[in-house]
């Protein structure tokens, strides 16, 4: 039998970054904040990054096959939260952060530590999100800095 609880506090100990993770469809690009992503393989270079299915970034994700993650620092919290809410709701969320768009034409914030920009190779749908692999494309640093982590900021998302 599945304890709930001993589940949701377990799941929530596994450590997570704070991701900006910028996509695009034909001129149009959006961002959100992605906390399940990991690096999958070395060689080719992977990312694993999973979007809830409801989200219009999932959508974007699937129409153009790329997405960008740029990395936060961890005294960027105000930021992380500016990409919480759905596009539909709070309308262009790039319009007060400086961004600019990468080889694969997603947005990346110029502010963060660095970035990877990916294309997708493969893709899992189960449950209510999809895990996305994609191959690094692109990288690059921006400065140097700690990144910022899930359990820093006091929120919980997951379990």
């Amino acid at each position: 039998m599945l304890d709930e609880q001993a589940k949701k506090t377990i799941l929530r100990k596994i450590p997570h970054g704070l991701y900006i993770c910028g996509v695009k469809d034909g001129d149009e690009v959006n961002g959100f904040t992605a906390s399940w992503v990991m690096q999958g393989s070395f060689q080719p270079p992977l990312v694993v990054n999973c979007v809830n299915r409801s989200s219009g970034s999932h959508a974007m994700i699937q129409s153009s096959q790329v997405f960008a993650l740029s990395v936060l620092e961890a005294g960027q919290k105000e930021l992380a939260q500016k990409f919480f809410k759905p596009q539909r709701r709070v309308g262009n969320k790039f319009e007060e952060v400086e961004f600019y768009l990468g080889e694969t034409g997603c947005p990346i914030i110029k502010d963060a530590l660095g970035y990877v920009e990916c294309r997708v190779v493969g893709s899992v749908e189960q449950g209510d999100h999809t895990v996305f692999v994609g191959e690094v494309v692109a990288a690059g640093i921006h400065r140097e800095g700690d990144p910022l982590l899930l359990e820093s900021t006091g929120w919980q998302y997951g379990g």
